[in-house]
């Protein structure tokens, strides 16, 4: 009698050696020639077939096995709601999801032995309803994927392999309503996530390879990989990518090549000794786990496949995983190479005045237009604050995390004191978000802030802000932000699994802008904070709310007591900020005074006879920022041209630059202009950035 394998021991397999997975399902099916009696009406719903014909699926997955597969995939691609839905049978998902694996179950284990065992992987396909685009809630879709991995790991399958996954929040959806079966039914059942890359590069939502990552790997997978869509030879790149940077398992089963359409249907032109070929190539090159076949893809494929690779050990990698977030389309790092990650304030209820008005009087396209702004200006991601007394702010969250999916380009950082807001985010947003905040205001027992607020962000896989807040208050001396950033560190790492490198902590700046006493040090004591917060913990992040050592002092004083500010926390090791992008200035364009005056403020550097703060007012006394404005304007008026255009590259100054061209035109030839200003221009503004003294986005206005 044959033992029966365990799912321990598939999840061992896939660590010590090359699996092999099954090839295309429906094609099989439909060779086999079922009646529409057989479909009980419901015409290609290859899911009935597991209760009306199991003789058929039998055999299609007992020729897979024939040919030396280490496993082979439920037929039940299409037992979800999407699918299920178009017949009216969504009440059979479970049914037919347990028979499916069921049948692969007794097929697998006749075909096991004790030194050779056969595993079943769950399919789990996308359907047809997408989330991002509004077509089905995500609670609803999660739990309907729930009663499908139900099904499956009743059925006996060892694996569930959420595949061809076309809208990262669909695929979320499906991820986490696996991982909750899992955990009712108490199984090590290894999770696989796959991602269809179509001919363009991208997911048919858009989404580029990181994006997809980023997304799906923080979900607790045990493998990512592609399948569908194209050939092995269009998946090249993108499986070189998860390669490089993927931190768990990967697998790929492509289709056999790209589809050519003949007088007969469909030609897939891949034959099995050229899919052998590559994943000949995939294994050694990039450490694939597990390797199969889509559509077009057969015995003979596998077969192939089997006899090249089967028992390889797996390549070793060396990832070097980009801690980020990601929106719906692209990556986004914590850590930018050559300047902070800029995070834009105005998306914000309580900050933003225009925002807050177009929010209460549901103008949410200009809402988006403000969102969209700020990646215009420079941000890299967009704070999200629907908060305001009176509101109904799941509503909100709602509304606004659901337009900003596509049509803001960015990733999201939710913002909000409320639990049922930020997870109403999180149902929206098909790439990785940032929850800002956690604390440790009301501690860490049960019942806590964080208790209740961990569960939701460990499940939609988000990174997460940390306020430097525990039960005596906001901290306010460097050695108590760290104290409270330090606790919560290793609360978040040891009781919730996060990833150092996803804590962002934010060490809390006030205003030292009103005098009093108390405050003088606020600043100093946050860059100290920051300095050794990345001594003690260098892959965690860090944040500030930027605008909130300025506030009380005006316009003008603010922007550049902001920018000052920046720069010196910069330099002690902040990787980012919560900032107006628009309204940082380069240390280069603040006057020398001004500068001085700002840093004597930062660092409270009083003495007899001198304070900085009357200092710092008196100089902006009666300043406002359209005052400022045309000062620079007419000091750059009043230069020679020559040097008036080379400070215009350097400043980044567009305004009056043609007529300036057009006057050097007159006494020089273009290519001279080029050559001696302004590449000359160019060379300073090399030396600034190289010095620090200017950002990464003030150099692209140059």
């Amino acid at each position: 009698m044959s033992t029966p394998p365990t799912p321990q021991s598939l999840r061992q397999a896939l660590r010590e050696r090359v699996v092999v997975a099954d090839g295309g399902m429906g094609t099989m099916l439909q060779d086999r020639n079922p009646t529409m009696e057989d479909f009980e009406g419901h015409e290609g719903c290859n899911e009935i077939l597991n209760v009306t014909r199991p003789d058929i699926v039998r055999s299609v997955h007992q020729a897979y096995f024939d040919a030396g597969v280490d496993c082979v995939e439920t037929n039940t691609f299409g037992a979800n709601l999407g699918n299920l839905g178009e017949y009216g049978i969504t009440e059979r998902i479970f049914e037919l999801a347990e028979a499916g694996a069921r049948l692969a179950r007794e097929v697998a284990d006749a075909c096991s032995t004790p030194d050779r065992p056969r595993w079943v992987i769950g399919s789990v396909g996308p359907g047809t309803k997408l989330p991002t685009l509004g077509h089905v809630s995500f609670a609803e879709l999660r739990d309907a994927y729930q009663r499908n991995a139900e099904g499956l790991i009743a059925g006996g399958a060892q694996a569930i392999l959420v595949e061809t996954c076309q809208d990262l929040l669909q695929a979320k959806a499906a991820l986490i309503g696996a991982k909750r079966a899992i955990a009712a039914a108490g199984t090590d059942t290894v999770l696989i996530g796959q991602v269809t890359i179509e001919q363009n590069g991208a997911m048919l939502m858009g989404s580029e390879i990181g994006a997809a990552l980023t997304a799906l790997e923080p979900l607790d997978l045990d493998l990512i990989g592609l399948n569908c869509a194209t050939g092995p030879a269009e998946m090249s790149e993108h499986l070189r990518y998860l390669a490089r940077h993927a931190r768990i398992g990967l697998s790929c089963m492509p289709n056999a090549g790209l589809p050519v359409l003949t007088a007969d249907g469909a030609h897939y032109p891949l034959t099995p000794e050229e899919l052998a070929d590559a994943h000949d190539t995939f294994t050694r090159e990039f450490g694939l786990n597990l390797v199969g076949g889509c559509c077009g893809t057969t015995p003979a494929h596998l077969k192939a496949v089997v006899d090249r690779v089967r028992g390889r050990e797996p390549a070793e990698r060396d990832p070097r995983p980009e801690a980020g977030a990601s929106s719906l389309y692209q990556h986004v790092p914590f850590r930018q190479d050559t300047s902070y990650l800029a995070i834009g304030e105005r998306s914000n209820a309580n900050g933003s005045k225009a925002f807050r008005e177009a929010m209460l009087e549901q103008r949410w396209d200009d809402c988006v237009r403000i969102a969209r702004e700020q990646a215009r200006d420079g941000a890299h991601m967009i704070d999200l604050c629907v908060d305001y007394v009176g509101r109904d702010g799941v509503a909100d969250m709602k509304e606004l995390a659901f337009r900003l999916a596509t049509a803001a380009t960015l990733p999201i950082v939710l913002d909000s004191t409320e639990i049922p807001v930020l997870e109403a985010g999180l149902e929206m947003l098909g790439g990785r978000a940032v929850v800002n905040s956690v604390s440790l205001e009301d501690g860490t027992g049960p019942g806590s802030k964080m208790a209740r607020l961990m569960p939701v962000v460990r499940e939609h896989g988000a990174a997460v802000v940390v306020m430097c807040i525990d039960e005596r208050g906001q901290a306010r001396t460097a050695e108590w932000k760290v104290d409270v950033a330090a606790r919560t560190i290793e609360e978040l790492t040891g009781t919730w699994g996060m990833r150092v490198e996803d804590i962002i902590v934010d060490t809390l700046t006030f205003t030292i802008g009103t005098g009093q006493e108390e405050s003088r040090r606020d600043a100093l004591e946050t860059i100290e904070a920051i300095r050794e917060l990345k001594r003690r913990y260098p892959g965690v992040q860090t944040t500030l709310g930027l605008s909130n050592v300025s506030f009380g002092l005006n316009p003008a004083a603010r922007i550049v007591l902001n920018s000052v500010f920046l720069h010196e926390c910069a330099e002690a090791g902040l990787d980012s900020a919560i900032v107006h992008a628009s309204k940082i200035l380069p240390m280069n364009r603040i006057p020398d005074e001004q500068r001085e005056v700002a840093l004597d403020l930062v660092y409270d550097r009083r003495r007899d006879g001198y304070d900085p703060l009357i200092r710092f007012m008196e100089l902006f006394e009666g300043v406002d920022t359209a005052a400022m404005k045309a000062g620079r304007a007419a000091e750059l008026a009043a230069l020679p041209l020559w040097e008036r255009l080379k400070r215009r590259i350097v400043d980044g100054e567009l305004e009056n630059l043609n007529a300036d061209l057009d006057e050097a035109l007159t006494q020089k030839p273009a290519l001279a202009i080029v050559n001696e200003v302004l590449l000359d221009g160019m060379k300073t503004v090399g030396e600034l950035f190289g010095s620090g003294q200017m950002q990464l986005p003030f150099v692209l206005q140059s």
